[in-house]
């Protein structure tokens, strides 16, 4: 069963949220965080993915800042669209979003996980990073393809944090990749030979299926190590 919910960040912004449920009992909750598209299909799609593995799945709307119901393509215009948008974007203001999408599933469950896409992976990092301010009691936060996440690579996260990159991703330096590795050894990092940016997104045209399995599969299993234990 799905549902789109309205909620409201800290700074008194209301914007809205897709939510999946499962059909039994939820294992706990999951906070899925959005690419540079909006909640199109595709994150939707992941959402409905856990609810079928027993979360409760909720993806808040990061563009409802900028216009309510922006959901994008990944080319021509509507990709240029995503690149003017992503510019405006601020992790700070984010994160509000992510928070109260974070407070709207509290208590669902054993507890709460997040896992982001893209810019989305790199909001992930920051909601485990930033999770006491934020007042998210998070259990566990799983990135694919972080972009930027080298400039915060010295911020402690405050659960455990599992990371996924293609190892032919020319989004993302290796030496952002190392920054995060060298400050956490204890963060899982997994590369994906043959795989570039956005592998494990199906509708994009880089997409890796075997790479793109294996690391959702690694994703389910550490979300359900680490929530509904």
């Amino acid at each position: 069963m799905s549902e789109w919910v309205e909620l409201k960040a800290a700074d008194g912004h209301e914007l809205s949220a897709y939510v999946a449920k499962p059909k039994g009992e939820p294992l706990g909750a999951v906070v899925v965080i959005q690419e540079i598209f909006g909640v199109n299909p595709s994150i939707r799609s992941v959402a409905d993915e856990y609810a079928r593995h027993d979360f409760v799945a909720i993806a808040p709307a990061l563009f409802d800042r900028f216009g309510k119901s922006i959901e994008l393509g990944y080319t021509g215009d509507d990709l240029k669209e995503a690149y003017d948008l992503y510019g405006k974007l601020n992790p700070d203001t984010q994160l509000l979003d992510v928070a109260a999408a974070a407070a709207h599933v509290a208590g669902t469950g054993k507890g709460t996980g997040v896992i982001g896409f893209c810019y989305g992976g790199l909001l992930t990092w920051l909601s485990a990073t930033r999770a006491k301010a934020l007042k998210i009691n998070l259990k566990a936060a799983v990135g694919f393809y972080a972009g930027g996440i080298g400039k915060f690579a010295a911020e402690e996260p405050f659960c455990p944090v599992q990371l996924h990159f293609g190892a032919d991703d020319d989004h993302i330096g290796k030496d952002q990749i190392d920054a995060v590795r060298t400050a956490h050894p204890d963060v899982e990092i997994f590369l994906y030979e043959g795989a570039g940016h956005a592998f494990a997104n199906e509708a994009r045209a880089s997409y890796v299926p075997a790479a793109s399995k294996l690391a959702h599969q690694r994703a389910l299993e550490f979300l359900k190590l680490h929530i509904a234990k």
